[in-house]
C-alpha cells in the first residue's frame, strides 16, 4: 500500500508540472485541435495532454510492469504522429494492431495461446477507439478513465495496481487542466495510451490464477468505452458508411443537442462509470462467477437500451473523420 501511494503520489505532482509544460510544447509546435465539422470548440486547443498523463504516470508503469512501456510508448508516438498529421483512418488501425499484439505479448492471459493474443489485440483496438470516442467533451475521457483505473487499482494485484493507481492520479491532476472550459485536451497520443493501458489492466485481471469472479467483472468496468465503439459501429453500418467516418451522433453528443450541459454531461458519464465499477468491485469477491455474468449481461443490457433510447444507434449526417 505504501508503495501504491508514493507512485500515485509521484504521478500526480509530476503531471501538475508536466501538464502545463505539454500545452507550451503544442503550441510551440502547432499541435493544436482547431475548430471544425466535429470539433465543437470556437478556438484551437492544445493537444499532447496524454504524452503529460503517460508520462506522469510513467514512474508507476516501470516499477509495476515496465515491460509495457514499449507498447504504451508505441500508442503515444501514433498518437502525436496522428496529432500532428492526420495520419489515414487504416494505417492508424494497423498501427493500433501491432500495439495490441504488444500488449498481449506484454501480458499473458488465461486464454493462452493464439487465441489469447487475437483476443488481447482486438480489445486493445477496441478500447484505443473507444476512448477516442469518448474523448469529445471536456474531462469526459479522462474522468472516466480515470474512474475505470481506481476500479482496476483496487481489483487487480501486484505490478498492475502500480500502473492503475499512477494512471488515476495522472488523469486527476490532468482534470486540473482539462475541465471545462478545456485549456488542453488529451488528444490521439492520450487516446490511445490510455486504451491501451485500460487493455494492459483488463488483461491482468485475466492473468492466469485470477478468480474467474475478477476476471469476469472486469468485463464491467470497460463496459462504457467498448459501448461507444459498438454505438459507431452499428450506426455507420445502418447507414451503410464506412466505419472510418466520422460523425456527432456519440450519446453525450446528443444529450447536448437536447440541451444538457457539457459539464453536466461529462458527470453523468464519470457518474454511470462509478456505478459499474462499483457494481463489478462488488461482485468481483465471490468465487462463482453467477453473479459477475449476470453484472455483465444486465449492464450490455442496459447500455443498448440507452443507445437505442438516446439515437446513439440512428444514422446521421456524415463527416470525413
Amino acid at each position: 500500500m505504501t508503495r501504491v501511494l508514493v507512485v500515485s503520489a509521484t504521478a500526480f505532482g509530476s503531471a501538475l508540472v508536466l501538464v502545463p509544460v505539454a500545452m507550451v510544447v503544442a503550441k510551440h509546435l502547432g499541435v493544436l485541435d482547431r475548430p471544425g465539422p466535429l470539433k465543437p470548440q470556437s478556438a484551437p486547443v492544445p493537444y499532447l495532454g496524454g504524452v503529460a498523463v503517460f508520462l506522469a504516470a510513467l514512474v508507476g508503469v516501470a516499477v509495476g510492469r515496465p515491460v509495457v512501456v514499449v507498447p504504451m510508448a508505441g500508442a503515444v508516438v501514433l498518437g502525436v504522429l496522428d496529432d500532428r498529421f492526420d495520419i489515414p483512418a487504416w494505417t492508424r488501425l494497423a498501427g493500433q494492431v501491432v500495439l495490441g499484439v504488444g500488449v498481449a505479448l506484454a501480458v499473458p492471459t488465461r486464454v493462452g495461446g493464439v487465441a489469447g493474443v487475437i483476443l488481447v489485440a482486438v480489445l486493445s483496438v477496441v478500447l484505443m477507439n473507444g476512448a477516442n470516442f469518448l474523448d469529445g467533451i471536456d474531462a469526459l475521457a479522462a474522468g472516466v478513465i480515470a474512474v475505470a483505473c481506481v476500479a482496476f487499482a483496487v481489483l487487480v494485484h501486484g505490478g498492475a495496481r502500480d500502473v492503475a493507481a499512477a494512471l488515476a492520479a495522472a488523469l486527476a491532476a490532468f482534470l486540473v487542466f482539462n475541465r471545462p472550459p478545456a485549456r488542453i485536451y488529451l488528444g490521439d497520443a492520450g487516446a490511445y495510451v490510455l486504451g491501451s493501458s485500460l487493455a494492459v489492466l483488463l488483461a491482468a485481471a485475466w492473468a492466469p490464477g485470477t478468480r474467474s469472479s475478477v476476471s469476469v467483472a472486469s468485463l464491467v468496468i470497460v463496459a462504457v468505452p467498448v459501448a461507444e465503439v459498438v454505438f459507431a459501429v452499428a450506426r455507420r453500418l445502418r447507414s451503410r458508411q464506412s466505419i472510418t467516418t466520422g460523425d456527432r451522433r456519440h450519446p453525450y453528443d446528443l444529450a447536448v443537442e437536447r440541451g444538457w450541459g457539457r459539464g453536466v454531461v461529462a458527470l453523468v458519464y464519470i457518474g454511470a462509470e462509478a456505478v459499474f465499477s462499483g457494481a463489478a468491485l462488488g461482485v468481483s469477491g465471490g468465487r462463482s462467477i453467477v453473479g459477475p455474468v449476470a453484472l455483465v449481461i444486465f449492464t450490455a443490457a442496459l447500455l443498448v437500451a440507452v443507445g437505442g433510447r438516446c439515437g446513439a444507434l440512428s444514422a446521421g449526417p456524415a463527416v470525413p473523420a
